[in-house]
């Protein structure tokens, strides 16, 4: 669907201050039906690399490749791309359904089009009963979810998100996701990005990691979780005089006269040996799996 391909680019501000480079040598692929995180701490590029890939802005270096399925010329594929900014305009008098109507109409659909899409997607988002409304009534999460459907009213190929779920409750993130995914089942490419790691790791198939404008991880999200398997286990005993003779860390104890402790995967089988043998009673034993935020955090420290 798309090459990023060593893309530099470098913001100069005024003669006294050093250039900035935003993006240095950054290449990736987001491959024809794919659903990929695009990760990074604020300041990171991600913003950078959608404005290029929108043409908001050129890069210095590099090249942008799209795939022919989408078009020849830029017209041709602007018009097959779904974007959401992190930060959208509304036109406050407008109503939702005005609005929906005025940008399905700068993508030259008929009403009869609009009005057949709104009929799909409205109900998904759980925004028809405010569709009348206009939008300077509608609440943080409203906005959030007319941004998304005018987003894919025209049925773009290829939807772009940046920060989709910033600043919405939980339960106003988990039905946007939901709505996410069920996109991404219809068919289409889906770029995704978020500073919110779990959100990447739950509905994302592949994961592309920003630091600094350099590129860290371009992969599959269970790829880079086994990558970085720590292999170690959790351990829950009833009881607080039991202490293991294998090497253990963050022991703790709990209510309910419990107490917890990791150890290295060489030392299982000794541990259960002792617990056996001392006729303590055993718990849990829980593989340790690291989290995607986990790692994220990791690599920045680095």
């Amino acid at each position: 669907m798309l090459k990023f391909k060593e893309i530099t680019k470098i913001f100069k501000t005024d003669l006294t201050s050093q250039p900035f480079v935003a993006l240095d040598n950054v290449s990736f692929e987001i491959p024809t039906g794919s659903m990929v995180g695009f990760l990074g701490a604020n300041g990171a590029g991600k913003t950078t690399s959608i404005k290029i890939i929108m043409d908001f802005i050129r890069a210095d270096q590099g090249a942008l490749e799209f795939s022919s399925e989408l078009g020849k010329n830029k017209n041709d594929i602007l018009k097959k791309i779904g974007f959401l900014p992190e930060r959208p305009y509304f036109y406050p008098n407008l109503t939702g359904h005005e609005f929906l109507h005025f940008l399905g109409g700068l993508s030259e659909l008929k009403k009869s089009q609009i009005d057949q899409n709104i009929l799909k997607w409205a109900p998904r988002f759980k925004i028809d009963h405010a569709l009348n409304r206009q939008l300077k009534t509608y609440s943080k999460g409203m906005l959030q979810r007319i941004g998304f459907l005018s987003t894919i009213i025209h049925d773009p190929e290829f939807i772009i998100l940046d920060e989709p779920l910033s600043g919405l409750d939980p339960i106003g993130r988990k039905e946007l996701k939901d709505v996410i995914v069920d996109v991404h089942k219809s068919g289409k490419t889906v770029f995704f990005s978020s500073h919110i790691v779990s959100d990447i790791e739950e509905i994302c198939d592949r994961v592309i990691f920003l630091q600094t404008g350099k590129m860290v991880y371009d992969g599959g999200v269970q790829s880079l979780l086994n990558t970085h398997e720590q292999k170690d286990y959790l351990v829950k005993v009833q009881g607080y005089g039991f202490t293991p003779s294998v090497k253990h860390q963050e022991y703790t104890r709990l209510a309910g006269n419990i107490t917890t402790f990791k150890i290295n995967q060489q030392d299982r089988e000794v541990l259960l040996a002792e617990v056996l043998n001392k006729k303590v009673e055993l718990i849990g034993l829980e593989f340790i799996k690291p989290s995607l935020e986990e790692i994220f955090y990791n690599i920045r420290s680095k």
